[in-house]
């Protein structure tokens, strides 16, 4: 069973907007910090967005300061991630994480312990 079930992904031009969800299945885990990041083809797993569980501090790569917006609910253990105003580089494969220990360094990919199956973005021309 995934710990981490993601949904929201799909395809959409230029400019348009997708909304995307990570929804911890089975809170056994504690949460420090969750996590998106994103896989292109052809390269690496790279940082898109974080935020801090117990407070409110968000973190997001340069590539995506003003388009996108993490954010999330605790109550429902679900992080989102809005992305607004896509480019064709933003496609790839979508992956939420948990970091489960305070390892901080939120924009690397070693601190996270479990990870989504990941979801596909596409933006067309």
């Amino acid at each position: 069973q995934e710990l981490l079930v993601e949904s929201g992904g799909g395809l959409v031009q230029a400019g348009g907007s997708l909304r995307l969800s990570c929804a911890a299945s089975e809170r056994t885990f504690s949460i420090i910090a969750m996590g998106w990041f994103r896989r292109a083809p052809g390269k690496e797993r790279e940082f898109v967005a974080a935020v801090i569980w117990s407070g409110s501090n968000t973190y997001y790569a340069d590539s995506v300061k003003g388009r996108f917006t993490v954010s999330k609910d605790n109550a429902k253990n679900t992080v989102y991630l809005q992305m607004n105003s896509l480019k064709p580089e933003d496609t790839a494969v979508y992956y939420c994480a948990v970091q489960t220990y305070d390892r901080r360094n939120y924009d690397r990919v070693w601190p996270y312990d479990i990870w989504g199956q990941g979801t596909q973005v596409t933006v067309s021309l």
